[in-house]
């Protein structure tokens, strides 16, 4: 396999670590968790001139035409810099669900201002029952005339409270956690019917509560053919977890940087602390974590092209590694500062908080170890008995 960045790449990944670098300083960003919107809507519009929110979009679309290795540059970068606005939830998950799943009137009316960065959306998914089930769905939504009426609740939304629309999954038929009977509905964020309930999170970022009370959806708010969206809920989370994982590389290393920043400085007995060999120890494997890390992040990136069986085992696989390492970097680099590294005017303990909720966000690590023993299991079984993984096992 071929490591080495093409020349578009490392264009793409020196502008974004530029722009983090000259306009994205730790206190810029503790002013930027103050604005209404938990962002700025200032620098939003900058990443939609550097046409970053169209990075994972087809050129047929108006975007970049990027794959797993562009989205992994820019969340890595996004990582170092402790972005706040909402890429993920935006880009990553409600946009690729309109270009998987929408009709060309759909991605023209959506796409293109959100990749002018005209429009905010958010994916509204999880309930409060379905933890981190992607089939448990138990929203319900009931065909009215050409449309469907939405009844139900959905659960920490990222960015679902500064969200203009949301696209919002519910169920048509089948059980609960069945994965057939789910679609796909685009509603405005502030259409009759429609609670939401924001708050900031542990990590100081912005998700919603959203209620839906009979809202009403017209025939044009359905995305692909009712009832079979799972497939590419799947996929798409897919890419959010891959994004999830390079961003978690990008904000290790800059935990390690400034750790290492601080070690060098802090005197103690007339010698930097640095010089003590149990400190530099305990800094070597903060390093090594980060690079294993890297590596999964990598990994994770190049095959969300691959077929289901092999891409969904290494996604959860990389999420449950760097999940850990996540944590293991972030109490490290507290424990080596001392007192410090735990207050909110110092720049480690928000990384160790994002951190923390990266690992929380579409899967925790218990969650994708169990996961891939599943995939892994079934696939050896299937193996023995000379047929394929089954697509949604």
């Amino acid at each position: 396999m071929d490591f080495n960045l093409t020349d578009e790449q490392r264009m793409l990944q020196d502008t974004v670590a530029r722009m983090i670098r000259e306009q994205y300083d730790f206190e810029s960003r503790m002013k930027l968790l103050e604005e209404p919107a938990g962002y700025s809507k200032e620098i939003w519009s900058q990443f939609a001139d550097l046409g970053l929110l169209g990075i994972p979009f087809s050129e047929e679309s108006g975007g970049f035409g990027g794959g797993g290795v562009e989205l992994m540059l820019v969340m890595q970068e996004f990582g170092r810099g402790l972005v706040v606005e909402p890429y993920l939830p935006t880009v990553v998950l409600a946009g690729g669900l309109i270009e998987s799943l929408g009709s060309d009137a759909q991605k023209e009316a959506l796409l293109e201002p959100l990749i002018g960065g005209e429009l905010v959306m958010s994916f509204a998914h999880g309930e409060p029952q379905s933890r981190y089930d992607l089939s448990h769905v138990e929203t319900k939504a009931e065909k009215s005339g050409d449309g469907y009426r939405l009844t139900g609740r959905k659960a920490v939304v990222l960015n679902g409270d500064s969200a203009d629309k949301l696209v919002v999954s519910a169920r048509v038929s089948g059980d609960v956690t069945d994965s057939d009977g789910i679609a796909l509905f685009v509603v405005d964020a502030n259409a009759e019917g429609v609670t939401r309930r924001g708050y900031q999170t542990v990590d100081g970022l912005r998700a919603a509560e959203i209620i839906l009370d009979g809202v009403q959806v017209g025939a044009d708010g359905v995305l692909g053919e009712p009832g079979k969206a799972f497939p590419a809920i799947e996929q798409v989370v897919g890419r959010g977890i891959a994004a999830l994982c390079a961003e978690a590389v990008g904000a290790m290393e800059a935990a390690c940087g400034w750790t290492l920043e601080y070690l060098n400085q802090r005197k103690q007995f007339g010698v930097p602390i640095g010089k003590f060999q149990a400190l530099q120890h305990r800094m070597v494997d903060m390093q090594m974590h980060t690079e294993q890390a890297r590596s999964m992040a990598i990994l994770a990136a190049s095959r969300l092209e691959e077929d289901y069986e092999l891409r969904e085992r290494t996604l959860s696989a990389a999420k449950a590694l760097i999940g850990q390492a996540g944590r293991f970097v972030s109490e490290q680099a507290i424990q080596l500062h001392g007192g410090i590294g735990m207050t909110w005017e110092y720049a480690v303990a928000h990384y160790a908080k994002r951190l923390v909720m990266i690992d929380h966000v579409l899967g925790d690590t218990d969650q994708h170890i169990e996961r891939y023993v599943a995939l892994t299991d079934n696939q050896a079984e299937g193996e023995a008995a000379g047929a394929p993984l089954a697509a949604n096992a």
